[in-house]
């Protein structure tokens, strides 16, 4: 087993994000057509869509595997160690929605629920899931 693995949001979607904040204000600023909530909304959601681009750029490893356990990001910015012990499953959540399917990582700690989709980990949900499994039956953990 290698020291540790981590998954990162990948560094195109900060851009994408901050892209998009971009174009929200500038449209919400050209089709105000003078009304001041126009303009606002649209501030708003650009303030919005940078503020989860800051996220990505200063909290860009949403979760590493280790020897001790699992480390998740939580909130805002904050950090969770998850030891192996205490994981009761490790799965991957598909659902399909008028032709849009989505992928969830979902680590089951008993008193929490972690969820991380694909663009939280910059690799496909299934691929992490099966690397999580590899270490958490390596470190003690429950067989499925």
């Amino acid at each position: 087993m290698p020291p540790a693995t981590s998954w990162r949001v990948p560094a195109k979607v900060p851009v994408a994000k901050v892209v998009a904040a971009a174009l929200v204000a500038t449209v919400g600023l050209l089709f105000a057509d003078g009304d001041p909530i126009r303009s606002a909304l649209g501030l708003v959601a650009a303030a919005g869509l940078t503020g989860w681009a800051l996220r990505d750029l200063l909290v860009p490893v949403r979760l590493t595997a280790g020897p001790q356990g699992v480390e998740v990001v939580t909130g805002l910015a904050g950090r969770r160690i998850i030891e192996w012990q205490r994981v009761e499953s490790i799965t991957v959540d598909r659902r399909g929605h008028r032709g849009v399917r989505t992928e969830l990582l979902e680590i089951d700690a008993g008193d929490s629920l972690h969820l991380l989709g694909g663009t939280d980990l910059g690799a496909d949900p299934a691929e992490v899931a099966a690397t999580l499994t590899t270490w958490w039956h390596a470190h003690g953990g429950r067989q499925p």
